[in-house]
Parts: structure tokens; sequence; C-alpha cells
């Protein structure tokens, strides 16, 4: 009986002590909950992309790193063509000035690649049967990969384990990470003499040979025999998924490494899948950076807080940031700090500038102040 009362007095002892270490725990996670969320408030990152000729000297490098850290930029994309042993070099010349380093890569669009250039077959092919090795859409430069071939697909991957693995990378940074423009912005339009009101065969990507053999095992069809393949929804989502499969495995080699994965993307994902095929919002992926370049639109600058905030709708419930992209040639300081003030005010958590080198001392001055 004795022996009773003893472990009843101590089973209550036990109980009132771990009721008193869970509502002093509940009290610490508020604390550390509340502080994150003053911090998140006052935390609005500035990023810009550049990118690095191997022929400059790092006294040059170091120079405009300096300049960048001086005028509020946090972090800096750099395009060094995945050139791995160039990033080692840079890596060190930034974090001397404060800046994170992001290795900004082309990722299904590989102009001047020597290793895929010995491939023709990893090359994209239209509906019209041109492929992008010898006959790109728009301009010289989109020499686009089909991102279905395991080819293409383990390639373009060994190149974000290659920039991974460099020690002080923040992140790998996948840009051209989608398909060929199926529209091009309205702005540029009359640039190429076109009026795209319908997916026009010679800039529908891609039917090649595995991708029509892939996606016939599927769903038992030939995507080349549809009148009108654009509504086809299964031919759609293929599409979008086999880009998303590139993302998905990135995000696993980078987090292998310790990084993160971010990526450039289309203004929201509604206008993304439509434009390029590029479904951002069911990505993993750690954050992106929409290029919301409201001049190749022709819109106005509250249209930059439109589709930042359609962005950050479509991401909620996701830990994905977004970090607004911004066009700066041309803008006056006036409209580069309503540009920032309408991504801030519609959820993004910071701003990427295009591109570092355009940024005149005006812009600098109101990028300067806007951080303080």
């Amino acid at each position: 009986m004795v022996n009773s009362k003893q472990e009843q007095s101590s089973m209550s002892f036990l109980k009132r002590f771990l009721f008193l270490v869970f509502i002093a725990s509940i009290s610490c996670c508020d604390e550390v909950f509340a502080q994150t969320d003053v911090n998140s408030e006052k935390v609005f990152k500035f990023w810009t992309w550049i990118t690095a000729d191997e022929k400059r000297t790092n006294e040059s490098f170091s120079e405009d790193f300096e300049k960048y850290s001086r005028n509020g930029i946090d972090a800096i994309l750099i395009n060094t063509y995945a050139n791995p042993k160039l990033l080692e070099r840079l890596v060190p010349l930034a974090k001397k000035n404060d800046l994170e380093v992001h290795a900004w890569m082309f990722t299904v669009n590989r102009p001047g690649d020597k290793i895929a250039e010995q491939h023709p077959e990893w090359y994209a092919v239209s509906r019209d049967g041109k492929s992008c090795f010898d006959d790109p859409p728009y301009v010289g430069y989109y020499k686009w990969m089909c991102p279905t071939r395991k080819e293409s697909k383990a390639h373009i991957l060994s190149l974000v384990e290659g920039l991974a693995k460099v020690e002080g990378v923040a992140s790998v940074h996948l840009d051209y990470i989608r398909y060929s423009d199926i529209f091009l912005p309205i702005s540029l339009l009359p640039k190429y003499d076109l009026k795209q009101e319908t997916e026009l065969p010679r800039y529908d990507f891609c039917y090649c040979d595995v991708c029509v053999s892939e996606f016939e095992k599927i769903h038992h069809k030939n995507p080349k025999d549809s009148e009108n393949p654009s509504i086809d929804m299964e031919w759609k989502n293929f599409r979008l998924n086999k880009v998303k499969a590139i993302v998905d495995e990135a995000y696993d080699i980078v987090h292998a490494n310790n990084k993160m994965l971010t990526a450039a993307v289309f203004p929201y994902p509604e206008m993304a899948d439509h434009m390029v095929r590029q479904r951002w919002d069911k990505w993993n992926v750690d954050a992106v950076l929409p290029m919301i370049y409201h001049s190749f639109y022709n819109e106005e600058i509250d249209w930059i807080g439109y589709a930042t905030g359609q962005g950050v709708s479509d991401l909620k419930g996701k830990e994905t940031e977004l970090h607004t992209g911004i066009y700066v040639p041309n803008m006056k300081p006036e409209e580069l700090k309503s540009a920032m003030q309408a991504a801030k005010k519609n959820g993004a958590k910071g701003v990427a500038l295009f591109d570092g080198p355009a940024i005149t001392d005006e812009q600098w001055e109101i990028i300067s102040s806007f951080k303080d």
C-alpha cells in the first residue's frame, strides 16, 4: 500500500513536471516564431544576374563585386557557361564582398555546348520536323535539347552536379528550364514579323521519335496525327512533366551537395504554362525568380505587382520563395522604385535585377535608398 502511494505520488509529480515542460516549450516556440516573423518582414533580398568572361582579371571582378555589395546587392547569379572551374575562381572574390553566389546555367537551351553538339539526336524537333540542332527557331542561339531523351537529360544533370559541387555556392540557378517559346512576348513579335494567334508548328516542340514513342506507349495515340495538338491535354502534360522531372532530379542532386535549387521562370505559372510549357508552381525548387519584364509584354509598372501576386498565390502552401525579376534597361529611377514597391507589396521576398552591368548610377541610388 505504501509503495502504491509512493508510486502515485511519483506519477503525479512526473505529470506536473511534464506539463510545465510542455508549457515552457510552447512559450519558447512562440517566441522563436515571433522573432522569425519579425525578421522575415525586415529582410528583402536584392539579387542581380551577371555573365562572367574568364579572360577578365580577378581585380576587375572584385571591383564589380565591391560595387554591387556597396549598393545593396545581397546575391549574384553568375553565368559561367556551366564551367565549375571559373565558378571556383569567382566564389572567394564574391564572398570577400559579402555576396551570396548562385551558379546560373542555361539548362534545356544549351548554345555552344561542345559535348551536346557531338550528338545531333539530342536536340528538340518541332512539329514541322525542324531540329534545333541545325534549324533553331527565332535566333541562332536557341539550341534546345530534348528533355525526354535519357542521354540529353543525363548531360544536363551532369552539369548541374558539377556546379553543385563547387564549395561556397548557395544554389544552382536553372535558366531556360522549359521548351522553346510557343508564344513570344507581345513586344517582340514585330522584331520577327510574326503573328502568333495559335500554336504554330514551327514553334511547337518536341516531336522527336523518342518523345512520340514514349507518349504513344502511355496514351496509345500519336500527337503527330492530331488535327489540333494544342488542345490535347495529355500531350501538353506529358511535356510539362518532362521539364518537371529535370527540375525534381536537379533538386535531389543539389540538396545532396548541401546546396539550394533556384530557377529563372516566366512571369506566373498560368502564363508560363501557356507560353513555354513551364508549370513552375508544381516543381521541387527552393526559390523562383520570375522574369516579370513588363516592357516585354507592353504592360505598365503595376503589372509587376499583379504578376508577383499571381505567383505568390499559386505557391501558397509550398516552401518555395518568390523573388521578382525586374528588367532595368530603359527604366527611369522612379519607375524602378515603383516596381520594387509593387513586388514587395504583393508578397515577393526580394527582387532580382537584370542585369548588373546595365544598372545606372541613378538606379543604384534608388536601390541603395530602398535597401536602407
